[in-house]
């Protein structure tokens, strides 16, 4: 057939073969019935073979036409099946989810929120990366990422998944027998703290801190530095030093007397978890599913 040749006209070659009738054929398809004669008179004209006899009482297939209809009829019910099973995906949650996010967000939000929707949908699969950066999360394929409100990038959509959070300075008190506690964050550089390497240019996280009109980034210095906060808490839990970390990942600890908060002060709420993605006309059920399961609700 030439390129120009339209699935339309083998779809409608099709339905009058099935049917043995042009009324029907185009009852059927919701056409006139010349319209579709001309139609089959221009797919035989361009294949250069009768498809169909016809006679004022009927329509059959020629030998032709047999043969196409064993060929086309099957390939269109399989298209058709496939195309039924593509709107089933928008209408329930399968496929995968790529999240890139921190080990707290994770543990604490995504996790415990996402559990109750992957029992109740053993075809949706969600996969978890953790990212301590600011991640570009269209070029590294993910469909989503997990940040704090004010780092979300204006030309993203973002959706509150928790609550507002506050960072909290901690040390064990084994550590602070031997060491004053600071009073101003000024006071952390004669301080062992445990550092938090970003990915991103490989660069140590300064610790932020605000009191009224004033903001202070403070770049300490320890003898130890990791890349995830689990490890920071098991470092100020060990003693080693002092550590910066969100306040719900310290707050058991703080309670039995694990760990002593110092400079609270300076630690206000911030905007909590959000969760970022690109602007999509048509988002999968899975995707739709995974936001509404976040979504924060107080």
């Amino acid at each position: 057939m030439a390129r120009g040749d339209s699935l339309d006209d083998l779809a409608a070659f099709a339905v009058v073969a099935r049917e043995r009738s042009f009324t029907k054929g185009a009852a059927k398809l919701g056409v006139s019935q010349s319209a579709l004669s001309q139609t089959i008179r221009q797919l035989e004209a361009r294949l250069g073979v009768v498809l169909l006899t016809r006679t004022t009482r009927s329509v059959a297939p020629t030998d032709a036409g047999e043969r196409l209809l064993r060929v086309v009829a099957p390939r269109f019910e399989e298209i058709k099946n496939e195309i039924a099973s593509l709107r089933d995906l928008r209408s329930k949650p399968s496929g995968t989810v790529r999240v890139t996010a921190t080990e707290f967000a994770i543990d604490t939000i995504l996790l415990p929120k996402l559990t109750p929707l992957l029992r109740k949908n053993p075809e949706l699969k969600v996969e978890f990366v953790v990212d301590y950066g600011l991640s570009n999360i269209v070029a590294e394929q993910y469909d989503a990422g997990v940040r704090s409100g004010e780092q979300v990038a204006k030309d993203m959509i973002a959706v509150r998944i928790g609550p507002d959070m506050r960072m909290a300075v901690v040390g064990s008190p084994a550590y602070f027998k031997t060491r004053p506690e600071p009073k101003k964050p000024q006071d952390l550089i004669g301080h062992n703290c445990i550092n938090l390497r970003l990915p991103t240019h490989a660069s140590l996280y300064a610790w932020e801190f605000e009191r009224g009109n004033r903001d202070l980034r403070v770049r300490v210095e320890g003898q130890l530095t990791c890349n995830g906060t689990a490890q920071l808490l098991n470092g100020a839990l060990a003693g080693i030093g002092l550590s910066y970390v969100p306040e719900g990942m310290v707050e058991g600890h703080i309670a039995k007397g694990r760990l002593r908060r110092v400079l609270a002060e300076w630690c206000p709420p911030y905007s909590g978890y959000h969760l970022y993605y690109p602007s999509r006309k048509h988002p999968s059920a899975a995707f739709t599913a995974v936001v509404e399961a976040l979504r924060y609700r107080k």
